[in-house]
């Protein structure tokens, strides 16, 4: 992960090798974590989840009971419009994010998503001057955007493939009542649910991949909107 890192750039899929998806979920912890927390125990999967530095007072439990079932990641302290930002604000958000995440689980964090993927390079710049791995995604759910969760059934599972990372998001009840036929989905074409590090670690997208950013996925990228 170090060298995908020191790339400075942002990721979007691994490579097509395996057999193993990144599911991710942004803007927790809220009221829906402790029900995806228990549909991914009962599974057996992993996940990552991006969160919200200003939510972990709340719910000063999840952020490690989260890592325990996966990994963490920085989504930013105000779920902020990074590019808007002065740099020291930007920094800020990312930073602060970062020690109260590690100070929540006890474990260092090497993700970040910039929420609504809002990023330019000097986003990508401070990812990487911070030790944080910039992960997009491969498709968005669209559950931000209201999509019921027929629709976002049919947005995930049309693009469960070897390498890809799905965004959605932590506290939309139409997420949880999706999942179960996405992990069904999953079983079905004998993928396996696993954090973005491991995913990474296990089949990980060349430079040139990586340098193709959506286009390195050999798909059409959902982007939505992000969360």
């Amino acid at each position: 992960m170090r060298s995908l890192i020191a790339l400075g750039r942002p990721i979007y899929c691994a490579a097509r090798r395996g057999d193993e998806v990144a599911l991710t979920f942004d803007d927790g912890p809220g009221p829906y974590t402790h029900l995806v927390l228990d549909k991914l125990r009962k599974h057996r999967l992993r996940a990552t989840f991006f969160d919200v530095g200003r939510n972990i007072a709340a719910r000063r439990w999840a952020p490690a009971a989260e890592q325990a079932l996966g990994a963490l990641g920085d989504h930013t302290f105000t779920h902020a419009l990074l590019p808007s930002l002065a740099p020291a604000g930007a920094r800020r958000e990312l930073a602060d994010t970062k020690v109260a995440l590690k100070r929540a689980s006890g474990a260092p964090v090497f993700l970040f998503r910039p929420p609504y993927g809002a990023r330019d390079a000097r986003v990508d710049t401070l990812a990487r001057a911070l030790g944080l791995l910039e992960v997009m995604w491969t498709v968005d759910s669209a559950d931000s955007l209201g999509a019921g969760y027929v629709a976002i059934e049919r947005n995930v599972i049309g693009v469960l493939r070897p390498g890809a990372i799905i965004l959605m998001p932590e506290n939309h009840g139409h997420t949880v009542r999706a999942l179960l036929t996405t992990f069904s989905a999953l079983a079905k074409r004998h993928l396996r649910a696993v954090s973005v590090a491991q995913l990474l670690t296990d089949d990980p997208p060349a430079p040139a991949q990586v340098r193709a950013r959506q286009r390195g996925c050999g798909a059409a990228v959902g982007r939505g909107r992000g969360d």
